[in-house]
């Protein structure tokens, strides 16, 4: 059986959005609000919402239990002064509540669930969405290095 460690994380969160387009619902505010504060814009992406959702998942499952600050903390980049263009970026945190929004929807949908004043983990229906979903994954990726795995 295929764990989300046998795939590449791209292909598994890509083929997971594609899932969680039908599931999950953008907030009326999703299209408009930024994903972090170092963001001049809103994504330009149309299934922004799902592949950050995918996204969220398998970080979750890697790193669980993980806190929205912690989470945030690694969707986050340099922010770089308008006024001073030599001085060098400064750190930026991505969009708490993008994440904290996600993570409630996940928790709806129980795939995630909350670990008391540790923050978020996987549950066993997540896990198993994310070994299902590596395991099609595998079946369907054409890469020779890979082989080895199926």
């Amino acid at each position: 059986m295929a764990t989300m460690y046998d795939v590449p994380a791209d292909d598994l969160i890509e083929a997971l959005a594609d899932d969680f387009e039908e599931r999950l619902d953008e907030p009326d505010w999703g299209k408009f609000v930024k994903s972090g504060v170092d963001r001049e814009l809103p994504p330009e992406q149309e299934t922004f919402w799902a592949t950050r959702a995918a996204s969220l998942l398998r970080k979750v499952s890697d790193r669980g239990p993980v806190g929205v600050e912690r989470l945030s903390t690694e969707y986050g980049g340099g922010k770089t002064s308008n006024r001073y263009q030599v001085a060098p970026d400064k750190r930026a945190d991505g969009s708490k509540n993008l994440i904290r929004t996600i993570l409630q929807q996940l928790e709806e949908e129980d795939l995630v669930e909350t670990a008391e004043g540790e923050g978020r983990r996987i549950t066993p229906a997540g896990q198993s969405l994310l070994d299902d979903t590596a395991g099609t994954v595998l079946e369907e990726l054409d890469r020779p290095e890979l082989e080895r795995y199926a």
